[in-house]
């Protein structure tokens, strides 16, 4: 008998290909979740939906753009629907800490009857060297609308690790994990730990979201991506995720990797050069 996949939504992005990275290394058959997939999954067409969850038992679901888009509780709620339908059981939903929107997302997954876990996550590390902040860190100053708040940065290694545990061990149905760093760090203190770490002098200097949203805009970025990250900037960095939460340890039994360690391993790369 052919072993079900694991189907992971949004398998090519930061999350999702580390998740795959790790199923695969189990030997355990992964299906990637996306539009160019060699079975395509696209969250704006529901009729591809039950294709890709064809012979699937679990699901790591990630929400393109982000599940404060408008309309993602509605998705995940139908998404959940066809997934029971198709029999996959597990879904591992990747969400966002502090973020109303989010947890309304939660909500319909729970109420679902699926086998749910939620991972809320906070700012990833690699938003610095994957992201839209690399390009900023390479030329050698860093402009966004954050100050003094606090955020306690996850590596999206320790993501991966989380997830791809829950996917494949018993005893996290029904639970919601919180996944943060072992500490709290300012934007400008993150900032400081890559310079640190390069050896490189890369400023930091605090701008009117406006401002922020205009370059973003100028960059190319899409419209409704500079929204979300308005919304990240002012709504969410307001002090809500002020705090540590142990996810990872309860998972893993290890503490997550702190952000001084990554941008250390990160520069190694060479990709801030």
């Amino acid at each position: 008998m052919t072993e079900n996949f694991t189907l992971v939504i949004g398998g090519n992005g930061k999350t999702g290909r580390r998740v795959v990275q790790r199923l695969t290394a189990q030997d355990r058959p992964v299906r990637i979740g996306s539009r160019s997939g060699g079975v395509p999954f696209d969250w704006e067409d529901p009729a591809t939906w039950a294709p890709a969850l064809e012979n699937v038992d679990a699901a790591y679901v990630s929400y393109y753009p982000d599940l404060a888009a408008p309309g993602a509780p509605a998705a995940i709620g139908a998404f959940a629907e066809t997934a029971l339908k198709s029999g996959t059981r597990r879904l591992v939903l990747l969400s966002g800490r502090g973020e109303e929107e989010a947890q309304a997302s939660e909500q319909e997954l729970a109420a679902s009857g699926a086998d749910w876990t939620v991972l809320r996550c906070s700012w990833f590390n690699q938003n610095f060297d994957e992201s839209y902040l690399l390009d900023p860190v390479v030329a050698g100053h860093v402009y966004l609308p954050a100050g003094d708040v606090g955020e306690p940065f996850v590596d999206a290694d320790d993501i991966a690790d989380v997830a791809a545990a829950v996917l494949t061990q018993d005893g996290h149905v029904g639970r919601i994990y919180e996944l943060t760093g072992p500490r709290l760090l300012t934007f400008p203190d993150a900032v400081a730990a890559i310079s640190a770490a390069t050896g490189r002098t890369i400023g930091y200097t605090r701008i009117p979201v406006e401002d922020f949203a205009a370059s973003m805009i100028a960059d190319g970025v899409p419209a409704d991506v500079v929204e979300l990250l308005k919304y990240l900037f002012t709504s969410v960095l307001d002090g809500r995720n002020e705090s540590l939460c142990d996810g990872v340890q309860q998972v893993l039994g290890r503490p997550a990797r702190d952000f001084a360690d990554w941008a250390r391993a990160t520069a190694a790369t060479g990709v801030w050069n």
